[in-house]
């Protein structure tokens, strides 16, 4: 079932029916949807991309329970009920729509091609919801973590200095996803020689992640990959906790994987990403075209070490790396 939350503002006593009327027109309305998770682990402290999101909404004076009604949805890791999720989500006909990744953004584009879109993905041109970063047209503007190739590559390069035996790695994701990244991940490995094995969810839940995990043994890879994708952050803390049972080596994609107890991330600034994503839903509450407004691709990326998971594993990792990271955990 798909989980639906209200916060509303609330208006001052005393005031005038007219007045009342008036400062409820002044009130904008948005909807945030998230592609799995309860739908309060939005307005959890430890998810640093939405709580950077809702922080500099209040810096540009839009004030959840002042200025601002939020909306708040999950798909519930479920990707067969995000077209029905979506026209809920439309029904309700909010000013702004939030989308966490690429298929949520399409299921909500699919359903209204009028409500502006703020998204957070991958590829925008590849997914068919812009038609280039510059000029997006449309609905749909955001920010995309889709900075090619190579940055799989980089993640296994990583993996590989810290843990130079590593030879077979499974790469966790949802399975909508493995189409987009296969060619990318089979090149990478084969330049490192590395084996990329498909470790693939069909919904993001928590006995799916147990499964998966449970037949890790059957393909014997030495290291983990996990992905990205919005889908998987919520259950973050699970994740790493099979992770650490497996007794493998990972590599994240998020720094909160890491604040879970994760070994290493090499990540764009989620706080960053978030920022930037409010700035967007900004400028078109004032009233600018989403399609004019260009989609952010950052260009700065984070190494962060977890030395206390690296010694759980007896894993030494080189004086060099540690060297060059961003954020060591000690």
């Amino acid at each position: 079932m798909r989980r639906r939350d209200f916060s509303t503002g609330l208006l001052l006593a005393g005031c005038t029916r007219s007045a009342r009327a008036q400062e409820a027109a002044k009130q904008h309305r948005i909807a945030i949807v998230i592609p799995s998770g309860p739908v309060a682990r939005i307005d959890d402290p430890g998810a640093r991309f939405y709580h950077a999101i809702f922080e500099e909404l209040r810096r540009l004076g839009d004030i959840e329970g002042q200025t601002l009604t939020v909306e708040r949805y999950s798909g519930e890791g479920r990707p067969e009920g995000f077209p029905d999720l979506a026209r809920d989500v439309v029904s309700g006909n909010p000013q702004v729509i939030i989308a966490s990744s690429d298929v949520v953004a399409q299921a909500v584009r699919a359903a209204s091609g009028t409500i502006p879109i703020v998204w957070i993905g991958g590829d925008p041109i590849r997914a068919g919801l812009a038609a280039s970063l510059a000029r997006p047209g449309g609905n749909v503007t955001g920010v995309t973590v889709y900075v090619g190739h190579e940055i799989w590559g980089k993640r296994l390069q990583i993996l590989k200095e810290a843990v130079p035996s590593v030879s077979r790695v499974a790469f966790l994701q949802m399975r909508t996803d493995w189409l987009v990244n296969e060619e990318q991940l089979r090149e990478a490995g084969r330049r490192l020689e590395i084996s990329v094995i498909p470790m693939l969810l069909e919904e993001s839940i928590p006995s799916e992640y147990r499964r998966a995990f449970s037949e890790i043994v059957i393909e014997r890879p030495n290291a983990i990959i996990v992905n990205s994708d919005g889908s998987l952050v919520p259950y973050r803390q699970l994740i790493v906790e099979l992770v650490e049972q497996s007794r493998l080596p990972a590599i994240y994609a998020w720094h909160d994987y890491v604040e879970a107890g994760g070994l290493m991330a090499y990540e764009v600034d989620a706080s960053e990403l978030g920022r930037r994503i409010a700035d967007d839903v900004h400028e078109i509450l004032k009233g600018t075209n989403p399609g004019d407004i260009p989609i952010y691709q950052p260009t700065k990326f984070q190494l962060l070490i977890n030395l206390r998971a690296a010694k759980a594993l007896g894993l030494t990792i080189p004086s060099a790396m540690l060297a060059l990271a961003d954020e060591v955990i000690e």
